[in-house]
């Protein structure tokens, strides 16, 4: 008898360290990238939830912005992984939608992060900033900041790329909504026709990006005075061109509230930004798969949205009556948590 518990205890010695392994549930994690510092931060906040739940996280990411065989894989490995569920911010929220379909007919929660799929539908859930009320606040701000000048404003809008995915139209439809231009189609870029509007130019969301098209925007009209970008890098290529040119006083407004942005705040580059908190984003999903493994419970989308809101924040230094925001040393405490 003896011996035949020694044996147990031995066997069990050494299958424990892989059967705590099995027993502890995975989740994952998809970015477009793991550079950006947005993604960096996302990821944090998924390692940060999961070590306190005692939860094996699994990252991946695309080699670039817009690699979608790879995210493709990185849902395969899941799967067959055995995940509880996936946190996906997609790099095609179109082309992806195979792939998230299969892993939730084979049980797994999928969540949108930051960017719906296409349709929104084919994901369980979209965590998100709403991106529209994020725009809005920025053309409320430049607007209010222009006075009765907003009336003879012209303005350039620096958007992300030509394929005018959800995340994009919403800021740019929401900025000029907010700045009290009227929309043609909500869910189009650049079919307005005010005339306050110079034009639109694409940035792909960089610096270099930015520069370049505030340059072709400037030769078309050099009187420009109000610029929207669809980010903060893109306002900080912006504000080269403005510099190089001795405009410095055009107001740039931007979305996304990173540290390096909220510090262009401060410096005065940048006259307001609408802060993402992409950390909690991450986290809150993390939650969210986990209730689903315990409960079978999906979350809902907030109130009188499509997606769950995680909120956003105005950062200015330049504050207008009736818009709430808090100041850049406030912003920089907040960024990206």
């Amino acid at each position: 008898m003896k011996k035949q518990l020694s044996a147990l205890a031995l066997a069990m010695a050494f299958a424990s360290p892989l059967a705590l392994a099995a027993e502890a549930p995975i989740v994952g994690l998809i970015t477009k990238t793991n550079t950006n510092p947005f993604f960096v931060k996302m990821r944090q906040g998924a390692e940060q939830k999961a070590e306190s739940m005692g939860i094996e996280l699994r990252s991946f990411s695309g080699k670039f912005d817009g690699d979608n065989e790879s995210q493709v894989q990185a849902i395969e490995n899941l799967i067959a992984a055995g995940a509880k569920g996936i946190l996906l911010t997609p790099s095609d929220p179109a082309a992806i939608v195979p792939a998230v379909e299969q892993a939730r007919e084979a049980g797994l929660l999928v969540i949108a992060l930051d960017t719906p799929l296409s349709p929104a539908s084919a994901a369980d859930a979209t965590f998100a900033t709403d991106n529209f009320k994020a725009g809005v606040l920025i053309g409320e701000w430049a607007k209010a900041q222009l006075g009765d000048k907003a009336a003879t404003a012209k303005i350039a809008m620096l958007d992300l790329n030509s394929s005018e995915i959800t995340v994009d139209v919403a800021r740019d439809q929401g900025f000029l909504q907010g700045f009290g231009i009227e929309l043609n189609d909500p869910n189009d870029i650049g079919d307005e026709t005010d005339p306050r509007i110079v034009g639109n130019e694409v940035t792909q969301g960089a610096e270099e990006g930015g520069r370049t098209a505030m340059e072709n925007l400037l030769q078309k009209e050099p009187g420009i005075n109000v610029v929207y970008t669809i980010n903060e890098p893109a306002a900080a290529g912006a504000y080269e061109a403005l510099k190089a040119v001795g405009k410095t006083d055009a107001l740039i407004v931007s979305v996304d509230g990173g540290c390096p942005g909220v510090s262009n705040v401060r410096d005065g580059v940048i006259g307001a930004t609408s802060m993402q908190f992409p950390l909690l984003m991450a986290s809150m999903g993390v939650d969210a798969i986990m209730e689903f493994a315990k409960t079978g419970t999906r979350p809902q989308a907030s109130e009188g949205l499509d997606f769950v809101n995680t909120g956003v924040e105005l950062i200015t230094d330049t504050p207008v009556e009736g818009i709430e925001s808090r100041t850049s040393a406030q912003g920089l405490e907040l960024c990206w948590g």
